[in-house]
């Protein structure tokens, strides 16, 4: 890793590192010919596993099987040449199957999938330079879950079409619509998709303990393929329904309006945050596998630069994808070689290999995608979440699940995030609070271990961020205004905002009215940083501003003393 030194304020050294700058460049200084081996055979057992789960998840987001391996080879290149992580392995995910399929039914088609992508890798790229990357922990578990389970369910339920065979009499896009829709058409099922579908399945189950190293994936499209090529089974095939392009992407860019960027505004952001949270979470699980530690905001801007490129080269959106990462991980990558090379052994593929692609049953493509949403639907933690979580943390969970299913994730983000704000604001209110010092009547043993405070003088204990949900418990003060002294003790307030600020204005305002003097003890930075700005400490008077309690009252005893 590369650091370079910086010093504090006391003095001390410390090491910052140098996040805008590729891994790749890192990796080299120390490069071997022995490592470059375990990054090729790494590189193309990725690809392998790449290959299947690229067209069915173009094919889930309702694009041609070519435009997943345009994704996975061209972002999967740029990523892995530009990226802050020495292993990501980037390429189409689950994620934003739902999103790109809502996007290529609208009207602007494929360009307008094309133009939200770019937007994506503008915004991206943004991200990273203004150090972005650590701020990406700001959004809740919970809303992650709660998405990341609902896109899994409207993954499955966008599938079960094609496992069961179902012969559709409209063409749904919304994932509720393609429930009813299913529902409606059940009877039209066709059991040899669903042996195909189940076969399929079953292989994608068991294979594992068979065979760790042959992913299953590969062997259920082999086995699937061969058997609707050699036996007279009427399935749906993808060469049956889409037509198949073996040739080198080129780019493109389509037209630009600006009635058509507001339009896409808002999917192109959604499309920038499912990236850059799914790219960080992978890069931090990666770390955690290899002792390295990825530069975020680095990422965040090969993020950008790779959803540019895939857009201009008709790819679909592209970010980390956790389980192909690991699998690189797993097999000795170490460098962004491996990446590099995935993305060049799925451009021979796509030349050589992809007309065979059209013999690959669509129940087979229905049956990958299951396995995809199971494995990143986290249910069990959903579950664990729903029943261990806070209320109010469960509450935004399930909500943005069921958003998520229901009306799409743009709407699901959007009010778990707001939602989340406004809960967060109240519980902060709820532990900021204002209390006065109160000494017991008769337990004279008590009061011998107690400060003593000057006569007619008030001391009110504050504690938490004062900020305007909270501001009004400082008004609880002005009660007391009839005292000839008042001592805030603010040691316990880490941070205060404008609103608080103005009612410590009304509170010394109604103090003034009946000559009562305020006093503020240990007063924080960023509080008193505020009070300056505003010349609040001047209108108070810096005399009447203490280091710590016993100072303060010292204050008060001098000033009443004084008064006599």
């Amino acid at each position: 890793m590369e650091y370079k030194k910086w010093g504090n304020s006391e003095g001390k050294v410390g090491y910052k590192m140098n996040e805008l700058r590729p891994k790749l460049f890192s990796a080299m200084k120390t490069y071997s010919k022995e490592q470059l081996m375990k990054d090729i055979i790494a590189g193309i057992i990725v690809a392998i596993i790449a290959l299947p789960l690229s067209i069915a998840l173009a094919l889930a987001s309702g694009v041609t099987p070519e435009k997943g391996l345009y994704t996975a080879i061209v972002a999967g290149f740029v990523i892995s040449f530009l990226g802050g992580s020495r292993v990501q392995i980037a390429g189409p995910t689950a994620a934003f199957a739902t999103i790109v399929a809502g996007i290529v039914a609208k009207d602007s088609g494929m360009d307008g999938l094309i133009v939200a992508t770019i937007m994506a890798g503008i915004i991206l790229i943004i991200m990273g330079f203004v150090r972005f990357g650590s701020l990406i922990r700001f959004i809740p578990y919970t809303i992650t879950t709660g998405f990341t389970t609902g896109i899994a369910v409207t993954i499955v339920i966008g599938q079960i079409k094609d496992f069961f065979g179902l012969t559709f009499q409209h063409a749904p896009v919304e994932t509720m619509e393609k429930l009813k829709e299913v529902i409606a058409c059940f009877s039209t099922y066709n059991w040899q998709a669903l042996a195909i579908g189940a076969l399929s399945l079953a292989i994608l189950i068991f294979w594992p303990k068979i065979n760790a190293k042959i992913p299953p994936s590969l062997i259920a499209v082999l086995v699937a393929s061969a058997l609707v090529a050699i036996l007279p089974i009427q399935v749906n095939t993808i060469g049956s329904l889409y037509e198949i392009s073996s040739s080198i992407p080129i780019p493109h860019m389509p037209a630009i309006s600006m009635p058509l960027i507001k339009e896409l505004l808002p999917d192109a952001f959604t499309i920038a945050i499912l990236a850059a949270i799914e790219s960080l979470l992978s890069c931090v699980v990666a770390d955690s596998m290899i002792g390295d530690r990825h530069f975020s905001n680095m990422e965040l801007i090969a993020q950008g630069a790779g959803n540019i490129c895939s857009g201009l080269f008709g790819g679909i959106p592209a970010t980390g994808a956790i389980a192909r990462t690991a699998a690189n991980i797993k097999n000795g990558g170490r460098s962004p070689i491996a990446g590099m090379v995935h993305a060049v052994v799925l451009l021979l593929v796509l030349v050589v290999l992809m007309p065979y692609a059209k013999l690959i049953p669509m129940p087979t493509i229905a049956a990958i995608l299951f396995m995809v949403a199971y494995n990143m639907s986290e249910w069990r933690k959903f579950v664990s979440l729903v029943k261990t979580a806070p209320k109010s943390d469960s509450f935004v969970l399930i909500l943005t699940f069921l958003l998520t299913v229901i009306f799409d994730l743009v709407v699901a983000i959007e009010l778990g995030i707001v939602i989340t704000v406004f809960l967060f604001m109240k519980r902060m209110a709820d532990v900021t609070n204002v209390s006065e010092w109160v000494y017991p009547a008769d337990d004279e043993a008590t009061k011998k271990n107690l400060k003593k405070v000057p006569k007619n003088t008030k001391v009110f204990e504050i504690t938490g961020p004062m900020f305007f949900a909270a501001a009004d418990k400082l008004l609880s003060v002005t009660g007391h205004s009839s005292h000839d002294i008042i001592i805030l003790r603010m040691r316990s307030v880490p941070a205060m905002d404008a609103s608080a600020l103005n009612s410590l204005n009304s509170v010394y305002h109604a103090c003034e009215k009946t000559n009562t003097t305020l006093i503020f003890s240990h007063v924080n930075p960023q509080p008193m940083s505020v009070m300056k700005k505003a010349g609040f400490d001047k209108l108070v008077g810096k005399e009447n501003f203490c280091t710590n309690i016993d100072e303060a009252l010292k204050r008060a005893e001098k000033l009443q003393n004084m008064s006599k």
